[in-house]
């Protein structure tokens, strides 16, 4: 298999846009992701993918912890500073951020934030699975998600059921 139809192929596997935080001993980072889901409800874990020659791996793995923020409709500005169109030290100048319980920083207007600890890792290939338990959650109440399918970013054509 060539690696760009591989890519080509997820590009159509549209997902929402993340922002995983982390902060700690290790220092303050920040990253957009979409390589995020759901593990188990009891307990409560997700997983994260990160690339290990990102900047950001070093301080996640340092720090133990993170929170994820998905991103409402509207933020393109805050998915694209997060994924590497800013410093790393200039990222949180986009959006207005606040502390959750564990620590960590959580986007003020996310759709949802999740406040997590990291519970196991498992290298695959060139990224690491952070698997992580969920301490504590945020949940806004409506909004439509910010989406990324086919390398541009777009949002759902229609308010969710029950927002």
């Amino acid at each position: 298999m060539e690696q760009a139809d591989f890519r080509n192929a997820m590009a159509r596997m549209a997902a929402a846009v993340k922002v995983v935080t982390s902060d700690g001993s290790a220092g303050r980072t920040g990253f957009t992701a979409t390589a995020v889901c759901s593990v188990t409800d009891t307990p409560p874990r997700l997983l994260v993918c990160l690339n290990g020659g990102s900047s950001s791996h070093p301080f996640v793995t340092g720090n133990g912890r993170f929170c994820v923020n998905v991103l409402p409709e509207g933020t393109e500005e805050v998915a694209t500073g997060f994924g590497g169109a800013l410093p790393r030290e200039e990222r949180f100048g986009r959006g207005s951020w606040s502390r959750t319980e564990n620590g960590q920083w959580a986007l003020d207007g996310a759709i949802a934030s999740f406040d997590c600890v990291i519970a196991e890792t498992c290298e695959s290939g060139s990224h690491t699975i952070f698997i992580a338990d969920v301490v504590g959650c945020r949940v806004a109440d409506g909004g439509r998600p910010l989406i990324y399918a086919d390398r541009v970013f777009t949002t759902t054509a229609t308010e969710p059921e029950n927002a």
